[in-house]
């Protein structure tokens, strides 16, 4: 089954963590695709990747631009994944209707929004049911803790 982790962000936005856990996910020889839930979205993080300085410069690439299977990143308000990338980064409380064409899913959501808490519970009850192998991990002062 598909590991689906979930991200509370509980110290920064999804603009300042998602780079960090997109640098991990190139480190380690993945390609990834982010879904976002709205074009505003897809365009503020379009900009921030190409911003990245550090830990490190994110390529990456959206529709509308030539050799999407090349791109290491991809970014898409749809559900498509030209990359062929093994690992999705959900946002803004999508959801994945198949989670089995991925190996991982990093399932990103605000701490300080209770609509968005209590969506993420239902995303976790959902694929608890469906036999994913899950885990929890919140924001500490520096960087991520697993809970139990």
């Amino acid at each position: 089954m598909t590991q689906i982790g979930f991200y509370h962000l509980t110290r920064t936005s999804l603009s300042e963590a998602l780079p960090q856990l997109l640098t991990r996910t190139l480190d380690s020889g993945q390609k990834a695709v982010v879904w976002c839930a709205d074009k505003p979205l897809l365009e503020e993080l379009d900009k921030t990747l190409w911003q990245v300085a550090t830990p490190r410069w994110l390529p990456h690439g959206s529709a509308g631009i030539a050799c999407p299977d090349l791109q290491p990143v991809w970014l898409s308000t749809g559900e498509d994944c030209p990359n062929e990338a093994r690992f999705l980064f959900l946002t803004q409380n999508r959801q994945c209707t198949d989670p089995t064409r991925f190996e991982r899913i990093f399932d990103l959501f605000d701490g300080h929004d209770e609509t968005a808490v209590a969506a993420a519970r239902e995303r976790w009850a959902q694929a608890h049911k469906a036999g994913h192998e899950l885990a929890y991990w919140r924001q500490e002062d520096r960087g991520w803790k697993r809970a139990r």
